[in-house]
């Protein structure tokens, strides 16, 4: 019988669904890390301490397609009873440069996997959501990965952070829709994280405000979210983004849009 609380990651091959894989399964969590980078995948395996291995499952996962979210969710619950304690909709894409400079199906390539990935996978996850729900408050949650471009319109990351917008009105409006289902939604909010998505970046945003989040950081955030009790929604990573969110509530929308102007020149 499954005693371990359980956590599905998308895109875990690297950079915070990597980090977040290792967090979880040094906590002794039963932990699905699924991608589609194969060999990154085998890479996080064999970094594993053996200890640890066997509560690791790993498999392929194409955000953008439903039968691979039905086939990867349904390979990770046959470990855990059918259930899922914590759906990590990690997966994301990010291209950068002036709106006419990017191509427009790299722009709409972002949509399928930021936000039709999450959409997929919180539609299909919530069967096995809502079974694990059954144990008791606080026994199912998802947490979905977006950003502090969901705080205002980033001009050279203008659909990225539409993107992102769009995670955070799902999040928004799914903890008050699951709610009565036992089910919490939150979502993770951070500035520039060091991975390899903003290591080719144009943006005069990042250049100003430098990268100082690790995936380390992000990890240990969602740590904290797998296990808070409140009723926190937006969890905002690092001095940074938590004084552009206070700034967003308390100041005129004109002097908003102009602090965002200054950043991104």
């Amino acid at each position: 019988m499954h005693t371990r609380n359980s956590i599905f990651i998308s895109g875990a091959a690297a950079g915070i669904g990597r980090a977040t894989t290792l967090l979880f399964l040094e906590a002794g969590w039963q932990v699905g890390a699924y991608d589609r980078d194969t060999d990154g995948l085998a890479k996080l395996a064999n970094d594993v301490a053996e200890s640890a291995r066997e509560r690791l499952i790993t498999g392929v996962l194409d955000v953008t397609e439903n039968t691979s979210w039905q086939d990867a969710l349904a390979d990770f619950a046959q470990h855990n009873d059918g259930k899922l304690n914590l759906l990590f909709n990690n997966a994301g894409i990010l291209y950068s440069g002036a709106f006419e400079a990017i191509s427009l199906e790299a722009q709409q390539r972002m949509i399928e996997v930021n936000v039709q990935g999450v959409l997929a996978g919180c539609y299909l996850a919530r069967p096995y959501l809502e079974a694990a729900a059954v144990d008791g408050p606080n026994t199912a949650r998802v947490i979905n990965m977006s950003s502090a471009s969901a705080i205002y319109g980033q001009p050279k990351l203008a659909i990225y952070s539409a993107s992102k917008f769009a995670v955070r009105a799902i999040t928004e409006a799914l903890e008050l829709e699951w709610a009565d289902q036992g089910i919490k939604v939150m979502d993770v909010m951070p500035l520039f994280v060091k991975t390899a998505m903003v290591a080719d970046m144009q943006g005069d945003s990042m250049r100003r405000l430098g990268v100082r989040l690790t995936p380390q950081m992000i990890a240990a955030t969602v740590y904290r979210m797998a296990h808070y009790k409140g009723s926190r929604i937006h969890w905002y990573v690092g001095r940074q983004t938590k004084l552009m969110a206070l700034a967003s509530k308390i100041s005129p929308s004109w002097l908003v849009r102009l602090s965002n102007k200054w950043i991104s020149r």
